[in-house]
């Protein structure tokens, strides 16, 4: 819904909510008119309920008052003598309407000096579970969220298993969308594995959609910057929910899509160009900071063959096997047969031989042998310290750097909706140029340029865009220019060949910016034992700044134990 839509659900409510208190507030010593008042009845129906003022700011923050408007419908039938437990359930499962029932069909008296003290330990435990969901939502929501790196594409700047606190306030906090839904979750509520907000995907006309809020971030005190790591929701986010992939096109929220973690390579205005897999922004190489640490594709000879030994000494995660094969054994039927497997492909097929490229674990010393296969090599993502250092080892033939060629299947932009895709020869390491959009800028628009901002216009920016023969429509009008109406970012992993990224899907629209991870807590390595799945050295270490990442964690120790030394001794002199 649009502002004015908001305004008018508000008044209604407001109306709804005086028809059904006037007569409370009149027992309580307050006018009938006073229920109508817009925010005003709220901060007298704190003091009828005998609350704090500051609670009307919890009626209106988004997904808080889903918690707090059941409060208050409890705490105003206690005001008035309402205590039974049926009393708390209708009021509750009427939404509120049992107060109606009270209202004009009851005699009732207000109780000025009832006890906010919970009569049983069931009562208080509910209330503290209230208030710590409320302030919980609250800093979650506004300040900061934990996160965890799931995927690569950031290693070895940031690790699988690092758990970040994700400033919300840096680039300013954005108000949910979604008005409707679970606190502290995202898309989806972990065990039942259900969808943790109100929304049809299926119908965009649904009323459950038309209780999205209009897009609003609070002021921050920071500009995304180039290189900046930033989390953000993914503009092209096709999974029902976090839990199950995706077999169709989801329409989900904005807020609820899945979050990812990249480095903002690009900003709005920046022209972008990736050459031989360098980034260059505005025809200069883009510089990362020191403790960023990005990996690229190396093909490794060894001079006595594949060794996983070797693998394993210079902790090698992520690579391939890749041998040639004679073009003639690659024509047997039994042998495409095997290869048609997923932990195989084939690239770089000629006359006389073909790539195979096996994935780890894919090839066995039997399939080498029936195949016929040369000695091969490694292609495997490393930083360039790391290949440098390769490069001295006695048992590497060769350490050579691999670029990719030609064109690669979906890089961005992909041809949809009838527009075609007149770039070509673009890749993960040859892209470009391009212009990334910033909001008031002006581009022209013609059949060559229109896929490059085909998503921007038609679905971020929520335009309806027609191609008819070399014409462009933009809302029915013939276009030959566009103004954005927001900044755009591009965002690329530090793992550049095992990321999927802007060169993948293109733009993210400010919208869609989550917040900037400040600090990591915790990292843990799934693969370690005992106490070495914790990785220690990365406890409490900030994620950007200057120098090399810095270890907290022994002043975080300290703080920890002057802590409870001072409450034994604070405790012990009050005793005394």
């Amino acid at each position: 819904m649009s502002l004015f839509h908001w305004f008018i659900f508000f008044l209604v409510v407001q109306i709804i909510h005086g028809l059904g208190t006037w007569k409370l507030y009149q027992k309580a010593g307050r006018k009938p008119i006073e229920a109508f008042i817009p925010v005003y009845n709220s901060i007298v129906l704190m003091k009828i309920i005998n609350r704090p003022a500051w609670w009307t700011i919890l009626l209106f923050i988004p997904v808080i008052n889903l918690i707090m408007f059941p409060v208050v419908w409890v705490e105003t039938l206690r005001s008035f003598g309402k205590n039974s437990t049926a009393d708390t359930w209708l009021g509750i499962f009427t939404f509120g309407l049992y107060i109606y029932y009270i209202n004009y069909t009851q005699d009732f008296k207000h109780i000025a000096d009832r006890s906010l003290v919970a009569k049983t330990k069931t009562g208080d435990t509910v209330s503290s579970l209230l208030f710590a969901i409320v302030v919980a939502t609250l800093v979650h929501t506004y300040v900061m969220q934990p996160y965890t790196i799931p995927s690569s594409s950031l290693e070895k700047s940031l690790l699988i298993g690092d758990f970040l606190f994700v400033s919300k306030f840096h680039y300013g906090a954005r108000v949910p969308m979604t008005s409707v839904a679970a606190p502290m979750v995202h898309d989806t509520i972990p065990v039942i594995h259900t969808k943790s907000y109100l929304y049809d995907d299926n119908n965009p006309e649904s009323w459950k959609n038309k209780l999205q809020l209009p897009y609003f971030r609070f002021p921050g005190f920071e500009k995304i910057k180039n290189s900046d790591i930033v989390v953000f929701n993914w503009p092209r986010d096709t999974l029902f929910h976090m839990y199950k992939p995706a077999d169709r096109r989801y329409s989900k929220p904005i807020d609820k899509k899945t979050n990812y973690v990249k480095r903002c390579v690009g900003i709005a205005g920046d022209s972008l160009q990736i050459k031989n897999g360098d980034v260059y922004i505005n025809g200069k190489i883009l510089i990362l900071p020191e403790r960023a640490r990005p990996q690229f594709s190396y093909n490794v000879q060894l001079k006595d063959g594949n060794d996983d030994t070797f693998l394993q000494q210079n902790d090698i995660k992520e690579y391939n096997y890749v041998f040639k094969m004679e073009a003639k054994l690659w024509d047997n039927a039994v042998v495409k047969n095997y290869f048609n497997e997923e932990r195989v492909r084939v690239s770089e097929v000629s006359r006389d031989s073909a790539n195979i490229y096996f994935n780890a674990g894919g090839i066995t010393a039997d399939v080498f042998k029936k195949l016929n296969l040369g000695i091969g090599y490694y292609q495997a993502n490393l930083t360039a310290q790391k290949a440098e250092l390769l490069k001295n080892d006695p048992n590497v033939a060769s350490v050579t750097r691999f670029i990719k060629t030609g064109v690669e299947d979906g890089i961005y932009p992909d041809a949809a909706d009838g527009i075609p895709t007149t770039l070509n020869n673009w890749n993960s390491d040859n892209f470009g140029p391009i212009y990334i959009p910033k909001a008031g800028a002006k581009v022209n628009l013609d059949l060559k340029s229109l896929p490059l901002y085909k998503i921007i216009i038609g679905e971020y920016e929520g335009n309806k865009l027609k191609v008819v023969g070399n014409d462009i429509f933009i809302n029915g009008e013939k276009a030959t220019t566009y103004t954005f109406k927001q900044d755009y970012y591009w965002m690329m992993g530090d793992n550049r060949n095992n990321s999927l990224d802007a060169r993948y899907f293109g733009y993210t629209p400010e919208n869609h910016i989550v917040g900037k991870p400040v600090f990591i807590w915790m990292s843990w390595d799934s693969n370690g034992k005992g106490l070495n799945k914790i990785r220690w050295e990365r406890l409490f270490t900030t994620v950007g700044g200057d120098g090399q990442p810095q270890s907290y964690f022994k002043y975080f120790l300290f703080l920890l134990a002057l802590y409870f030394v001072g409450d034994y001794f604070w405790k012990k002199r009050k005793n005394s």
